[in-house]
């Protein structure tokens, strides 16, 4: 058998071979013009991103410089300039634009579990379903995180006799692990695309992480004195129960002052609630009472682990590590909380003043 020549090809393979090859052409052609394409979008994006920077740079210097020539300018000029300034960074920060501005730096927590990979989302709405998931994944393990700790609870006194047996408490710290570890990788990206998100907060996922994970490794038995020796776990259920709770009066109730204080242009539309134990303005007379008795009942966890350690009725390393680490937690819980307070009482106080100002103004101008 020899090869087919040419001539020995019918009408129909030929026709064949003419598509075969009008589609390899079609390929290199879109090849070039994509890449034609790619390269002109990179130069536009090179040329946004200054103009975003250059603009950025300008809106931080006048707004410095109208605070230094407070005591020269007219206060009413003054802040109808720091109003259209504002109006100006919202537009940049929460806007398209914002993709062109520097992103936060990635941290190593992500370069760990993500390698070397741009999170940063390039448009708006992509931003905005990042976030929403982050609440979806919030509203979901809410719930499970009061349920789980209660149900332990109460199979502790129906069925397993006053004493838990290891597997379910350690299935539960494997939960806690992966909730911790999951809010901390979205709160993490999240912060690279833009949201305020303070740092604390994701310092005591990694602090619970930690925790989880040792949790793992602590031995609970089963025996006769059972009931003194997981005193330390049982508090340590009844204060997730309490923090299930207060999360759930966050997501519901915080939440939907966070939507209206966007809709005033008072905090960006890629911030979100902090943390499990922060205070919004609106619900902090409803919220700040359980959270400060959340905060001293997990101190006195953290403080009870340490007491059986150092009395010697248990004496492992994770029980004195899990009392430090819940101490820990608290105290900067209890600082973040307060300093949330006092930053929303100045915030309040201005407001006052910038009113009654205002308000001065306008009867002066009628007298006159």
């Amino acid at each position: 058998m020899g090869d087919t020549t040419v001539g020995d090809i019918s009408s129909s393979d030929r026709a064949l071979v003419e598509q075969v090859s009008r589609v390899v052409e079609q390929a290199k052609e879109l090849q070039d013009l994509s890449a034609s394409l790619i390269s002109r979008t990179s130069r536009e994006e090179d040329s946004l991103r200054q103009r975003a920077n250059s603009l950025n740079s300008s809106i931080h210097s006048l707004r410095s410089s109208i605070r230094k020539s407070n005591l020269l300018l007219d206060s009413t000029l003054a802040e109808k300039l720091e109003e259209e300034l504002f109006r100006a960074r919202y537009l940049l920060n929460e806007g398209d634009a914002a993709a062109f501005l520097p992103s936060k730096s990635h941290g190593r927590f992500l370069r760990m579990f993500l390698g070397p990979i741009n999170v940063r989302a390039n448009r708006k709405d992509v931003q905005l379903k990042v976030k929403e998931e982050y609440n979806s994944f919030r509203d979901r393990t809410a719930y499970l995180f009061l349920f789980f700790p209660l149900l332990l609870i109460v199979l502790r006194s129906w069925i397993w006799n006053g004493c838990l047996p290891a597997l379910p408490v350690q299935l539960y710290q494997a939960w806690l692990l992966y909730l911790y570890t999951g809010l901390a990788l979205r709160e993490n990206i999240l912060r690279v695309n833009g949201s305020d998100i303070r740092p604390w907060w994701i310092y005591h996922h990694y602090f619970a992480m930690a925790m989880a994970l040792i949790s793992l490794t602590w031995e609970i038995e089963r025996g006769p004195d059972c009931a003194q020796k997981q005193k330390g776990v049982l508090l340590y259920l009844k204060w997730a129960i309490m923090q299930g709770i207060a999360m759930l009066l966050q997501n519901r109730y915080q939440r939907q002052r966070l939507y209206t204080r966007i809709a005033l242009g008072k905090a960006g539309r890629m911030d979100v609630v902090w943390g499990e134990t922060a205070g919004v303005e609106g619900q902090l007379w409803l919220l700040c009472p359980i959270l400060f008795i959340l905060q001293g009942f997990e101190a006195y966890v953290g403080l009870l682990l340490l007491k059986t350690a150092f009395l010697g009725v248990i004496s492992e390393w994770q029980v004195i590590t899990c009392g430090i680490l819940l101490i820990i937690m608290a105290v900067g819980n209890f600082a973040n909380t307060v300093q949330t307070l006092v930053t929303k009482s100045r915030v309040k106080a201005k407001m006052k003043k910038g009113k009654s100002k205002q308000e001065l103004d306008q009867g002066s101008g009628k007298h006159q």
